[in-house]
Protein backbone atom coordinates (compact mmCIF):
# COMPACT_ATOMS: atom_id res chain seq x y z
CA UNK A 1 0.00 0.00 0.00
CA UNK A 2 1.47 3.42 -0.95
CA UNK A 3 2.58 5.62 1.92
CA UNK A 4 -0.03 8.39 1.29
CA UNK A 5 -2.81 5.82 1.31
CA UNK A 6 -1.51 4.31 4.55
CA UNK A 7 -1.38 7.77 6.10
CA UNK A 8 -4.94 8.54 5.00
CA UNK A 9 -6.29 5.19 6.24
CA UNK A 10 -4.52 5.65 9.56
CA UNK A 11 -6.02 9.12 9.96
CA UNK A 12 -9.52 7.87 9.14
CA UNK A 13 -9.25 5.00 11.61
CA UNK A 14 -7.90 7.37 14.24
CA UNK A 15 -10.78 9.78 13.63
CA UNK A 16 -13.34 7.00 14.08
CA UNK A 17 -11.69 5.91 17.34
CA UNK A 18 -11.61 9.49 18.66
CA UNK A 19 -15.29 10.08 17.81
CA UNK A 20 -16.28 6.76 19.42
CA UNK A 21 -14.31 7.62 22.57
CA UNK A 22 -15.88 11.09 22.78
CA UNK A 23 -19.39 9.72 22.29
CA UNK A 24 -18.80 7.07 24.96
CA UNK A 25 -17.36 9.49 27.51
CA UNK A 26 -20.16 12.00 26.97
CA UNK A 27 -22.85 9.32 27.23
CA UNK A 28 -21.70 8.08 30.62
CA UNK A 29 -20.44 11.40 32.01
CA UNK A 30 -23.64 13.33 31.44
CA UNK A 31 -25.62 10.64 33.26
CA UNK A 32 -23.57 11.41 36.35
CA UNK A 33 -25.05 14.91 36.39
CA UNK A 34 -27.86 15.12 38.98
CA UNK A 35 -31.36 15.17 37.55
CA UNK A 36 -33.71 13.11 35.41
CA UNK A 37 -33.34 13.33 31.60
CA UNK A 38 -37.11 12.88 31.33
CA UNK A 39 -37.63 16.10 33.29
CA UNK A 40 -35.17 17.87 30.99
CA UNK A 41 -37.19 16.75 27.97
CA UNK A 42 -40.36 18.13 29.55
CA UNK A 43 -38.76 21.48 30.31
CA UNK A 44 -36.78 20.90 33.47
CA UNK A 45 -37.79 20.65 37.14
CA UNK A 46 -39.69 23.93 36.87
CA UNK A 47 -42.15 22.43 34.41
CA UNK A 48 -43.93 20.57 37.26
CA UNK A 49 -44.61 17.62 34.96
CA UNK A 50 -46.82 14.88 36.33
CA UNK A 51 -45.54 11.42 37.15
CA UNK A 52 -47.57 9.97 34.25
CA UNK A 53 -45.99 12.42 31.78
CA UNK A 54 -42.51 11.60 33.03
CA UNK A 55 -43.20 7.87 32.76
CA UNK A 56 -44.51 8.31 29.21
CA UNK A 57 -41.41 10.27 28.15
CA UNK A 58 -39.09 7.72 29.72
CA UNK A 59 -40.81 4.95 27.75
CA UNK A 60 -40.87 6.98 24.51
CA UNK A 61 -37.15 7.83 24.64
CA UNK A 62 -36.05 4.43 25.93
CA UNK A 63 -34.86 5.82 29.26
CA UNK A 64 -36.33 2.81 31.06
CA UNK A 65 -34.03 0.46 29.14
CA UNK A 66 -30.81 -0.82 30.74
CA UNK A 67 -27.90 1.60 30.39
CA UNK A 68 -26.03 -0.70 28.01
CA UNK A 69 -29.00 -0.89 25.65
CA UNK A 70 -29.32 2.92 25.70
CA UNK A 71 -25.62 3.21 24.88
CA UNK A 72 -25.81 0.76 21.97
CA UNK A 73 -28.93 2.49 20.65
CA UNK A 74 -27.16 5.84 20.69
CA UNK A 75 -24.11 4.43 18.89
CA UNK A 76 -26.42 2.97 16.26
CA UNK A 77 -28.02 6.36 15.67
CA UNK A 78 -24.65 8.09 15.46
CA UNK A 79 -23.36 5.57 12.92
CA UNK A 80 -26.14 6.55 10.49
CA UNK A 81 -25.62 10.26 11.21
CA UNK A 82 -28.69 10.75 13.39
CA UNK A 83 -27.75 13.22 16.14
CA UNK A 84 -31.29 13.38 17.45
CA UNK A 85 -33.45 16.30 18.55
CA UNK A 86 -32.49 18.86 21.18
CA UNK A 87 -34.50 18.44 24.37
CA UNK A 88 -34.51 22.14 25.20
CA UNK A 89 -34.75 23.75 21.73
CA UNK A 90 -37.00 21.11 20.11
CA UNK A 91 -35.07 21.14 16.86
CA UNK A 92 -32.65 18.86 15.04
CA UNK A 93 -29.17 18.88 16.56
CA UNK A 94 -27.51 18.66 13.13
CA UNK A 95 -29.21 21.88 12.04
CA UNK A 96 -28.15 23.65 15.23
CA UNK A 97 -24.54 22.57 14.71
CA UNK A 98 -24.54 23.85 11.14
CA UNK A 99 -25.75 27.22 12.44
CA UNK A 100 -23.29 27.51 15.35
CA UNK A 101 -20.17 25.75 14.03
CA UNK A 102 -19.00 28.42 11.51
CA UNK A 103 -18.83 31.14 14.17
CA UNK A 104 -16.74 29.04 16.54
CA UNK A 105 -14.43 27.83 13.76
CA UNK A 106 -13.90 31.40 12.58
CA UNK A 107 -13.09 32.47 16.13
CA UNK A 108 -10.66 29.57 16.64
CA UNK A 109 -8.91 29.96 13.27
CA UNK A 110 -8.45 33.71 13.67
CA UNK A 111 -7.20 33.21 17.23
CA UNK A 112 -4.69 30.59 16.09
CA UNK A 113 -3.44 32.93 13.36
CA UNK A 114 -3.03 35.83 15.81
CA UNK A 115 -1.32 33.52 18.31
CA UNK A 116 1.19 32.48 15.67
CA UNK A 117 1.88 36.12 14.72
CA UNK A 118 2.49 37.02 18.35
CA UNK A 119 4.66 33.94 18.92
CA UNK A 120 6.79 34.58 15.84
CA UNK A 121 7.11 38.26 16.70
CA UNK A 122 8.40 37.60 20.21
CA UNK A 123 10.67 34.80 18.97
CA UNK A 124 12.14 37.07 16.27
CA UNK A 125 12.72 39.82 18.85
CA UNK A 126 14.35 37.38 21.27
CA UNK A 127 16.66 36.04 18.57
CA UNK A 128 17.81 39.37 17.19
CA UNK A 129 17.53 41.58 20.28
CA UNK A 130 20.20 40.05 22.47
CA UNK A 131 20.17 38.78 26.05
CA UNK A 132 17.84 41.48 27.42
CA UNK A 133 15.25 40.81 24.72
CA UNK A 134 15.39 37.08 25.45
CA UNK A 135 14.80 37.67 29.15
CA UNK A 136 11.87 40.04 28.57
CA UNK A 137 10.25 37.85 25.92
CA UNK A 138 10.61 34.77 28.12
CA UNK A 139 8.87 36.56 31.00
CA UNK A 140 6.07 37.78 28.73
CA UNK A 141 5.52 34.28 27.33
CA UNK A 142 5.31 32.73 30.81
CA UNK A 143 2.82 35.35 31.98
CA UNK A 144 0.74 35.06 28.81
CA UNK A 145 0.50 31.27 29.00
CA UNK A 146 -0.65 31.44 32.64
CA UNK A 147 -3.36 34.10 32.21
CA UNK A 148 -6.91 32.70 32.56
CA UNK A 149 -9.38 33.61 29.84
CA UNK A 150 -12.02 35.10 32.13
CA UNK A 151 -9.51 37.48 33.78
CA UNK A 152 -7.95 38.52 30.48
CA UNK A 153 -11.39 39.13 28.95
CA UNK A 154 -12.35 41.36 31.87
CA UNK A 155 -9.15 43.40 31.60
CA UNK A 156 -9.54 43.86 27.83
CA UNK A 157 -13.16 44.95 28.18
CA UNK A 158 -12.23 47.37 30.97
CA UNK A 159 -9.41 48.95 28.98
CA UNK A 160 -10.62 48.94 25.36
CA UNK A 161 -14.36 49.20 25.91
CA UNK A 162 -14.98 51.01 29.18
CA UNK A 163 -11.96 53.32 29.37
CA UNK A 164 -11.00 53.93 25.74
CA UNK A 165 -14.29 53.13 24.03
CA UNK A 166 -12.52 51.70 21.00
CA UNK A 167 -14.19 48.29 20.81
CA UNK A 168 -17.63 46.92 21.78
CA UNK A 169 -17.76 44.84 24.99
CA UNK A 170 -19.97 42.17 23.39
CA UNK A 171 -20.24 40.59 19.98
CA UNK A 172 -22.08 42.89 17.56
CA UNK A 173 -21.87 40.82 14.38
CA UNK A 174 -19.32 43.25 12.92
CA UNK A 175 -15.55 42.79 12.46
CA UNK A 176 -14.94 45.03 15.48
CA UNK A 177 -17.01 42.75 17.70
CA UNK A 178 -14.72 39.77 17.17
CA UNK A 179 -11.44 41.53 18.00
CA UNK A 180 -11.59 41.22 21.80
CA UNK A 181 -12.70 37.53 21.75
CA UNK A 182 -9.88 36.69 19.31
CA UNK A 183 -7.24 38.47 21.40
CA UNK A 184 -8.54 36.86 24.59
CA UNK A 185 -8.14 33.39 23.12
CA UNK A 186 -4.89 34.09 21.25
CA UNK A 187 -2.69 35.50 24.04
CA UNK A 188 -2.46 32.37 26.26
CA UNK A 189 -1.85 30.13 23.25
CA UNK A 190 0.77 32.57 21.93
CA UNK A 191 2.63 32.19 25.23
CA UNK A 192 3.02 28.44 24.74
CA UNK A 193 3.85 28.67 21.03
CA UNK A 194 6.30 31.51 21.68
CA UNK A 195 8.27 29.51 24.25
CA UNK A 196 8.64 26.54 21.92
CA UNK A 197 9.45 28.66 18.86
CA UNK A 198 11.97 30.83 20.70
CA UNK A 199 13.90 27.83 22.01
CA UNK A 200 13.96 26.29 18.54
CA UNK A 201 15.16 29.55 17.01
CA UNK A 202 18.00 29.88 19.50
CA UNK A 203 19.07 26.27 18.88
CA UNK A 204 18.94 26.77 15.10
CA UNK A 205 20.89 30.03 15.36
CA UNK A 206 23.87 28.18 16.84
CA UNK A 207 23.70 25.29 14.34
CA UNK A 208 26.47 24.88 11.71
CA UNK A 209 24.24 25.91 8.79
CA UNK A 210 23.45 29.23 10.51
CA UNK A 211 27.12 29.88 11.24
CA UNK A 212 27.97 29.16 7.59
CA UNK A 213 25.21 31.49 6.37
CA UNK A 214 26.50 34.31 8.56
CA UNK A 215 30.05 33.70 7.34
CA UNK A 216 28.79 34.13 3.76
CA UNK A 217 27.47 37.58 4.64
CA UNK A 218 23.81 36.78 5.31
CA UNK A 219 22.06 39.56 7.25
CA UNK A 220 20.31 38.81 10.53
CA UNK A 221 16.84 39.37 9.08
CA UNK A 222 17.70 37.29 6.02
CA UNK A 223 19.05 34.52 8.22
CA UNK A 224 15.79 34.53 10.19
CA UNK A 225 13.54 34.45 7.12
CA UNK A 226 15.46 32.03 4.90
CA UNK A 227 17.02 29.60 7.36
CA UNK A 228 15.92 29.80 10.98
CA UNK A 229 12.15 30.20 10.62
CA UNK A 230 11.58 26.85 8.90
CA UNK A 231 13.45 24.95 11.61
CA UNK A 232 11.84 26.92 14.43
CA UNK A 233 8.31 26.43 13.11
CA UNK A 234 8.40 22.62 13.24
CA UNK A 235 7.74 22.18 17.00
CA UNK A 236 5.05 24.84 16.85
CA UNK A 237 3.34 23.13 13.93
CA UNK A 238 3.33 19.91 15.90
CA UNK A 239 1.60 21.79 18.74
CA UNK A 240 -0.94 23.52 16.50
CA UNK A 241 -3.43 20.66 16.88
CA UNK A 242 -3.24 20.94 20.66
CA UNK A 243 -3.51 24.72 20.38
CA UNK A 244 -6.67 24.45 18.28
CA UNK A 245 -8.21 22.08 20.82
CA UNK A 246 -7.33 24.56 23.56
CA UNK A 247 -9.02 27.33 21.58
CA UNK A 248 -12.19 25.26 21.18
CA UNK A 249 -12.34 24.61 24.91
CA UNK A 250 -11.61 28.26 25.68
CA UNK A 251 -14.48 29.26 23.39
CA UNK A 252 -16.90 28.01 26.06
CA UNK A 253 -15.77 30.81 28.39
CA UNK A 254 -15.07 33.49 25.79
CA UNK A 255 -18.32 33.12 23.86
CA UNK A 256 -20.27 33.33 27.11
CA UNK A 257 -18.42 36.45 28.32
CA UNK A 258 -18.75 38.31 25.03
CA UNK A 259 -22.30 37.02 24.30
CA UNK A 260 -21.08 35.56 21.03
CA UNK A 261 -23.09 32.75 19.42
CA UNK A 262 -21.18 29.54 18.82
CA UNK A 263 -20.55 25.98 19.91
CA UNK A 264 -19.00 26.97 23.23
CA UNK A 265 -21.99 28.98 24.40
CA UNK A 266 -24.37 26.31 23.08
CA UNK A 267 -22.48 23.59 24.97
CA UNK A 268 -22.67 25.52 28.25
CA UNK A 269 -26.42 25.97 27.89
CA UNK A 270 -26.91 22.32 26.90
CA UNK A 271 -25.01 21.02 29.92
CA UNK A 272 -26.96 23.31 32.23
CA UNK A 273 -30.27 22.04 30.79
CA UNK A 274 -29.06 18.41 30.67
CA UNK A 275 -29.72 18.34 26.93
CA UNK A 276 -28.02 15.02 26.14
CA UNK A 277 -28.38 15.02 22.31
CA UNK A 278 -27.11 18.59 22.01
CA UNK A 279 -24.16 18.00 24.35
CA UNK A 280 -23.21 14.89 22.37
CA UNK A 281 -23.52 16.69 19.04
CA UNK A 282 -21.38 19.66 20.13
CA UNK A 283 -18.70 17.37 21.57
CA UNK A 284 -18.56 15.27 18.41
CA UNK A 285 -18.39 18.35 16.16
CA UNK A 286 -15.54 19.77 18.26
CA UNK A 287 -13.69 16.43 18.22
CA UNK A 288 -14.06 16.16 14.44
CA UNK A 289 -12.75 19.70 13.94
CA UNK A 290 -9.79 18.86 16.20
CA UNK A 291 -8.99 15.71 14.21
CA UNK A 292 -9.08 17.64 10.93
CA UNK A 293 -6.79 20.37 12.25
CA UNK A 294 -4.30 17.82 13.59
CA UNK A 295 -4.20 16.18 10.16
CA UNK A 296 -3.65 19.57 8.48
CA UNK A 297 -0.86 20.31 10.95
CA UNK A 298 0.77 17.00 10.08
CA UNK A 299 0.58 17.87 6.38
CA UNK A 300 2.08 21.31 7.03
CA UNK A 301 4.90 19.75 9.03
CA UNK A 302 5.64 17.37 6.16
CA UNK A 303 5.62 20.28 3.69
CA UNK A 304 8.10 22.28 5.77
CA UNK A 305 10.44 19.46 6.80
CA UNK A 306 12.03 17.52 3.90
CA UNK A 307 12.93 14.71 6.31
CA UNK A 308 9.25 14.02 6.99
CA UNK A 309 8.52 13.85 3.24
CA UNK A 310 11.40 11.42 2.74
CA UNK A 311 10.21 9.24 5.60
Amino acid sequence: MPAPVRWLVGRLVGAVVVLWAVATLIFFAIRLVPGDPAEAILGGPGSQASADAIALVREQYGLDDPLLLQYLAQLGRLVVGDLGTSYSLRTEVAGLLLDQLPGTLLLAVLSLGVAWLLALGTAWWATLGGRAARAVSSSLEIVASAVPHFWLAGVLVLVFSTQLGWLPPVSTGTPFGIILPVVTLAIPVAGFLGQVTRDSLLDAASAPFAVTARARGESRSGLFRRHLLRHAALPGLALSGWAFGSLLSGAVVVESIFARPGLGRTLLQAVTLRDIPLVTGVALASALAYVVVVALGDLAERAVDPRERAA
